[in-house]
């Protein structure tokens, strides 16, 4: 059992440190889930000080998506008589200018 609690630990751990767009942000948020998982695991400040310190590690060292890199294909709407695009990372439909569509 302290087995799987551990593993359990280690994943939650690792689906939390990815979250942020800066490697600042991802830290942070790597630090303190891990923190919170090393106390609930180890129940002392030791287990929340390693806990704190992998998951800034882990957070720091992921990157984010870039989707700098895609073919952005712009759409032409007549009623508007602007072009606007899909972003795929933020799921929504942008102006040429970058400002939402609605």
């Amino acid at each position: 059992m302290r087995l799987s609690k551990k593993a359990a630990a280690v994943g939650a751990t690792l689906l939390v440190t990815a979250c942020g767009t800066t490697m600042t942000e991802r830290a942070a948020t790597g630090g303190l889930a891990g923190a919170a998982v090393g106390a609930a695991v180890d129940s002392s400040v030791t287990g929340a000080l390693v806990g704190g310190a992998a998951g800034a590690a882990l957070g720091a060292a992921t990157t984010p998506r870039n989707y700098n890199n895609i073919n952005r294909r712009q759409y032409y709407d007549e009623g508007a008589r602007r072009y606007y695009f899909y972003d795929p990372g933020a799921r929504r439909y942008y102006w040429e200018d970058g400002s939402p569509r609605y």
